[in-house]
């Protein structure tokens, strides 16, 4: 094969930078090559194939070998890391990837412990407000813990708080909380009468949706908060809620309006209805007739439990 033999080095030069920017990280060759061998030896094999046919350019190659061998550094070294051929950048991505986006799992070990410990909500609030384990901690304002009545036949548990929220500390006072009290009202009930938390008890950044490692991080907490309430009936608020507390990864749309379990350490058997957030709902408000029909469920539910 010597039909590359006519191309110029500054030809060569332009093929490999126009592979480079079409995303080419890789070769392929009639003959096969050795991809750990020494970097010069790539050269040192090809090169005498190339010039052959004119014996005096092999003494003359000392010369010529620099220029070609130059260009193809440095169009090569930007997608060396994609194609794997640099074995000191194997062990480098699994490695920054794990520290960026996995909590220390000593930290939910600390969580659930912290959980275990506490007898009652006021301990359960003091853990929580020394517990550093969680980041969204640190950009969030303050701890939303609770509000309403613990000792209520109803609980209710949303997701996590929004910018009202994190300003006062207390779950479910911007516009959704607003909804949420229009909705319990509409059965009946209210704010004396019902207890209101979140999974995640601190604001993420800009009010974005929180990582599954931070739900993980939260979830003991909500689980001994639920278990110290002890209601009657929980409702979940919209789908992370529903399928934290649940254990199950069906939407919400497909879950709402049917009874579930909640199973708490202890073994006590809840039944929760899972149903649309009132941020959702604010959004679709063709779907309010959904959530009604679900609090009419909620409401007779009550009722048939004393």
């Amino acid at each position: 094969m010597t039909a590359a033999s006519p191309r110029t080095p500054a030809e060569i030069a332009e093929l490999l930078a126009f592979y480079a920017s079409a995303g080419v990280d890789d070769a392929l060759e009639d003959t096969p090559i050795n991809r750990f061998a020494e970097p010069t030896a790539k050269p040192a094999e090809r090169r005498p194939a190339e010039r052959a046919p004119a014996a005096p350019r092999r003494e003359a190659a000392p010369e010529s070998r620099t220029a070609p061998e130059r260009a193809p550094e440095r169009v090569e070294n930007p997608p060396a890391p994609l194609s794997g051929l640099d074995a000191s950048n194997i062990p480098d991505a699994p490695a920054r990837a794990p520290a960026a986006a996995v909590p220390d799992e000593a930290q939910a070990l600390l969580a659930r412990q912290l959980a275990a410990r506490a007898t009652t909500l006021d301990e359960l609030r003091q853990y929580m407000a020394a517990f550093d384990g969680c980041n969204l901690k640190f950009t969030a304002k303050n701890l939303v813990f609770a509000d309403g009545n613990p000792n209520a036949d109803l609980m209710l548990v949303g997701e996590a708080p929004g910018r009202d929220e994190d300003l006062e500390g207390l779950p479910f006072v911007g516009r959704s909380g607003r909804l949420l009290d229009r909705m319990l009202g509409a059965i009946g009930l209210d704010r004396t009468s019902a207890y209101i938390a979140n999974v995640i008890p601190w604001r993420p950044p800009g009010n974005r949706t929180p990582t599954p490692h931070e739900t993980e991080i939260c979830r003991p907490f909500i689980e001994r908060q639920i278990e110290l309430v002890n209601p009657k009936v929980l409702v979940n608020l919209g789908g992370p809620s529903a399928k934290t507390l649940l254990n199950t990864t069906e939407g919400i749309l497909r879950l709402r309006g049917n009874w579930r379990v909640h199973t708490t350490a202890s073994g006590i058997a809840i039944p929760a209805m899972p149903t649309l957030h009132p941020a959702y709902l604010l959004r679709t408000p063709a779907h309010k007739k959904l959530a009604w029909r679900d609090f009419l469920e909620v409401k007779a539910k009550l009722r048939a439990l004393g």
